[in-house]
């Protein structure tokens, strides 16, 4: 690690890759529900129910650590994908407005919410991590100049990360499933012609998105703070919204996304243990937030959307009868 830290170029890397791995799993999970046509802004309300959940989980598991982590991750995911699933029931079975759906799930789950409640309530915040991810030496080549600490000595959670940006390419655009959910996004009603179902496309991808989210959200409380705090991912779900945008519904994109916003977010406390102070911390912990702002803004005007590739039907709900 005094390699690393003696360059401050590969610091920047390796941290970027460290804040931006759970804004890539939970902009992966909204990159899918979006393709499908459904906007989920409960997004940072599921990745605080997923880290709460699997740090409680973790804390109560006993066994190997492996094992105990694997299971901890699957229960951060399974929270989300439960939130997820009131979020699909309101907006595809009862086409109640997406918008508000998702901002009441936030709100539900959030920091005045269901995720801070249960944090209380099992004495959490008290609590240091007994399991944690630590950096794998992949190969014996964590040491070899430049890319040894940034590709050889990552956690598992960043490799699996990287394996499920190569899965996604396949499935949306080598895929007979990938080509129907595409379908689904952009013309509902042509997709059903086709005999593709619709809700079960909606449904499947909403709730995949959930449990992304909430595996973004244990990324938090299993390796990069290793216990609990109220209001943890501190807004990381609203950045993951607005890395779908600006990765224009790509997850090749989202990856260099999820990436320069995480560097956003490290780079000031890396600059800050070398003595730069002339730029407070804050100031680049802020600048991913200003670009989330701009690209919901952009995102909000119909034909912005449609020039940065949104798909067609994103946040329409759909019905047969209406046909």
């Amino acid at each position: 690690m005094s390699g690393i830290n003696a360059n401050l170029g590969i610091s920047i890397i390796v941290s970027a890759i460290l804040y931006g791995t759970p804004l890539l799993f939970a902009g992966l999970g909204e990159l899918f529900a979006e393709r499908s046509g459904i906007l989920n802004l409960g997004v940072e309300g599921m990745m605080l129910m997923g880290a709460v959940s699997a740090f409680w989980t973790s804390q109560k598991m006993s066994g190997p650590s492996w094992l105990v982590l694997l299971v901890a991750v699957l229960a951060g995911a399974l929270a989300g994908a439960l939130m997820s699933l009131i979020h699909a029931f309101l907006s595809i079975t009862l086409r109640a407005n997406q918008i508000v759906s998702g901002l009441t799930l936030t709100i539900f789950a959030g920091l005045i919410g269901m995720s801070s409640y249960l944090g209380s309530v099992l004495s959490l915040g008290d609590q240091a991590g007994r399991h944690s991810f630590s950096d794998i030496n992949l190969f014996g080549l964590k040491d070899v100049p430049i890319v040894g600490p940034i590709l050889f000595h990552e956690s598992a959670l960043v490799y699996a990360s990287w394996l499920f940006v190569i899965l996604s390419l396949v499935y949306l655009y080598r895929t007979r499933t990938g080509l129907h959910l595409r379908a689904v996004g952009e013309s509902p009603r042509a997709a059903d012609a086709m005999g593709v179902n619709v809700t079960r496309y909606r449904y499947i991808h909403t709730l995949l998105g959930g449990a992304l989210a909430g595996v973004g959200g244990a990324m938090f409380t299993l390796q990069i703070a290793t216990n609990w705090i109220d209001g943890l991912t501190a807004g990381a779900g609203w950045i993951a919204i607005a890395l779908v945008i600006f990765a224009f519904w790509r997850p090749d994109l989202l990856l260099v996304g999820a990436y320069l916003f995480g560097a956003f977010l490290g780079l000031g406390y890396d600059l800050q243990a070398r003595g730069f102070t002339a730029i407070p911390t804050e100031f680049w912990s802020a600048l991913p937030f200003i670009m989330t702002i701009v690209a919901l803004v952009v995102a909000s005007t119909g034909s912005m959307r449609r020039r940065l590739g949104a798909p067609a039907a994103l946040g329409l709900p759909y019905a047969r009868e209406e046909g």
